[in-house]
């Protein structure tokens, strides 16, 4: 799979620091072992050493003792990031005593720490955790990109159609997080997922379809409305972003339907990015292209966030942490 390969290739171009809470759980360690033994990132592990080297040996692992492993009760900016949490939050409500339990007692809050303070790049957790449990530190603490209010999530689609996007790849967005979005939120996605198209896909060029059931005036109604002002809103947030809508799906995709729905269009029939109306369709969307196109889909890969932090399926496999690692590297490095 070549965008994987190239993913992989960039991350150990660049070693990013990346924080893997769930430091004890069996599949992420494996996967941290394995990225320490390809040089995919420098990983940061958070727990008690002997706890994790013992069960590392009890796996056979035997790269995990050049992890960066940390434990919060041992270690010296602990209480440090204690203080950072609570000057964070106490007009939140947050007392000493609460902030002081999370950073002690909750990894995923400790490794978004490390992230604010600096001293590392990224986190990927939910092999145990759920999204919730990996969204609210990051947005506590990280907290959003600016200019950005919504965290979405995009897919890469791997098809075996290269007559579409980008030689058969296409990035989606947002097909996890945000159920209804507003104008506003679209048009934070829209950039947000081409910028995921870049720094993960690659793309040199991202080209962003705003997809709607109506291209171009063909149908009227409130919910076409709000994607015409996304896209007009996307191209204020950055003007130098390739992007037009709404867009039926053929005519995002399909040279010769683009040319026939929206003449004159440097988008239509040429995307690589898809932006949906709503989580909604996009989960749907990437799902029936997974399935029913026997697309691999790989994602979702969480945006938005100041620095990268990732959110796993819990039956997820080694290999989705192992990918995932590559990705969160990638995003770092753009993130800088």
């Amino acid at each position: 799979m070549a965008l994987i390969d190239n993913i992989i290739a960039r991350a150990k171009s660049n070693k990013q620091r990346i924080v893997l809470p769930e430091s004890l759980e069996e599949r992420t360690i494996t996967a941290a072992d394995q990225a320490l033994r390809d040089g995919l990132a420098d990983i940061i592990l958070i727990g008690n050493r002997e706890e994790i080297l013992a069960k590392a040996a009890s796996l056979g692992l035997q790269h995990i003792g050049e992890a960066t492993i940390i434990d919060p009760a041992t270690h010296d900016k602990t209480e440090e990031y204690v203080q950072l949490l609570y000057q964070l939050r106490q007009k939140k409500g947050l007392t000493l005593e609460a902030a002081k339990e999370l950073v002690y007692n909750n990894p995923l809050y400790y490794g978004c720490l490390i992230i604010k303070s600096g001293d590392a790049d990224g986190q990927i957790s939910g092999a145990l955790s759920t999204t919730g449990d990996t969204l609210r530190p990051a947005l506590q603490i990280i907290k959003c990109a600016p200019g950005i209010t919504c965290v979405s999530g995009a897919m890469l689609l791997i098809t075996k159609t290269p007559q579409y996007g980008e030689e058969g790849v296409l990035v989606m967005g947002d097909i996890a997080v945000t159920p209804m979005p507003d104008a506003a939120q679209l048009a934070q996605i829209a950039v947000c997922t081409a910028q995921t198209a870049k720094s993960v896909a690659g793309f040199a060029e991202p080209r962003v379809a705003m997809l709607s059931f109506s291209t171009k005036g063909s149908a009227k109604h409130e919910v076409v409305d709000k994607v015409v002002e996304a896209t007009a809103l996307a191209k204020e947030l950055d003007p130098t972003l390739k992007i037009d809508g709404e867009l039926q799906a053929d005519a995002a995709l399909v040279p010769s339907v683009g040319c026939k729905k929206a003449p004159g269009s440097e988008i239509a029939g040429k995307a690589n990015v898809l932006v949906a109306p709503n989580l909604e369709v996009g989960n749907i969307g990437y799902k029936l292209v997974q399935r029913l196109g026997n697309a691999d889909a790989i994602g979702p890969i969480l945006q938005g966030i100041a620095r990268p932090v990732n959110d796993l399926s819990r039956g997820c496999s080694v290999d989705d942490i192992y990918k995932m690692i590559a990705i969160t590297a990638c995003q770092a490095m753009d993130a800088k």
